[in-house]
């Protein structure tokens, strides 16, 4: 079973489109462009995309909005900052900051499915500055170290 919750959601725009899931079990919900009309986003290009929505996340989560896998695989249109972050006190406009990594122009149309967006639980670390931390087998090994065959 899936566990679910209430999310508050503001429409800023008439034309909104409140995000759905695709699927039973989807993870993701799909955020919508709320725009007049087409955008052109040229190669290299980014561009911030309203959704005409802003929300109330709960305590303890933040809304990830992440690409959808059709729009960056078919069009190379991905969010720029890779994910994106909905803090629970964000009571703002949710934008998607669409970035165009193919070599052509891209549109984008009014109340397109733009990235998907997953509401899931954080903890704040409560940092704790130390001389020494504890050994491990890994140690220092950063990129790739753990991927040799």
């Amino acid at each position: 079973m899936v566990q679910s919750s209430t999310i508050n959601i503001k429409k800023l725009n008439p034309n909104a489109i409140i995000p759905t899931y695709g699927s039973e079990y989807a993870a993701g919900a799909d955020l919508y462009a709320c725009i007049p009309e087409a955008i052109t986003i040229q190669p290299g290009e980014t561009h911030l995309v309203p959704t005409g929505i802003s929300m109330e996340i709960p305590v303890g989560f933040a809304g990830l909005i992440y690409a959808r896998s059709g729009l960056a695989t078919k069009k190379g249109l991905a969010p720029a900052n890779k994910v994106g972050v909905v803090d629970s006190d964000y009571r703002g406009e949710v934008m998607v900051s669409l970035h165009n990594h193919s070599k052509v122009d891209q549109t984008i149309e009014p109340g397109e499915r733009i990235a998907q967006m997953v509401i899931a639980p954080f903890l704040q670390g409560i940092f704790n500055e130390v001389d020494e931390l504890s050994d491990t087998l890994r140690g220092e090994g950063g990129f790739g170290s753990t991927g040799t065959k």
